[in-house]
């Protein structure tokens, strides 16, 4: 279904928006030390940023894979994002999956704390790059 202009952009706000409300939710999970729940949180945090980006660029996706995989050939390799920032939304989706899915992953502390300020700064680049381009 193609998207008048007017719907695309509040679907992009709305996606935007959505990110930012679910990285609120980091905080309460690793005070809590909740730390499965807050690898989930952390990855659909970006995954909706970046959802939003590539709807704003008109490109689709229906998988995860599918958006990490966009992701990297439209931003990554066109540099717009490092390969840094490609491999550690690549690394927060394994993370989620692994804190989902397997019954001998127990996160911790040490896998999650360092990952909340670059998911923050990666949002926030992402929203900049949205309201440049609008």
């Amino acid at each position: 279904m193609r998207l008048k202009d007017e719907e695309r952009k509040a679907v992009v706000q709305y996606r935007i928006e959505k990110a930012k409300n679910i990285f609120s939710e980091i905080a309460l999970l690793t005070d809590n030390k909740l730390w499965q729940t807050a690898a989930n949180r952390l990855y659909y945090a970006c995954f909706n940023a970046v959802s939003a980006l590539l709807l704003q660029n008109g490109i689709e996706a229906k998988t995860h894979q599918g958006v990490i995989n966009q992701m990297g050939l439209n931003f990554v390799r066109t540099d717009i994002f490092s390969q840094k920032e490609g491999i550690f939304f690549r690394h927060l989706f394994e993370l989620r999956q692994d804190g989902d899915y397997s019954d001998w992953v127990m996160l911790t502390e040490d896998n999650i704390i360092p990952l909340v300020e670059p998911a923050k700064n990666f949002i926030d680049k992402i929203e900049q790059i949205i309201l440049k381009h609008e």
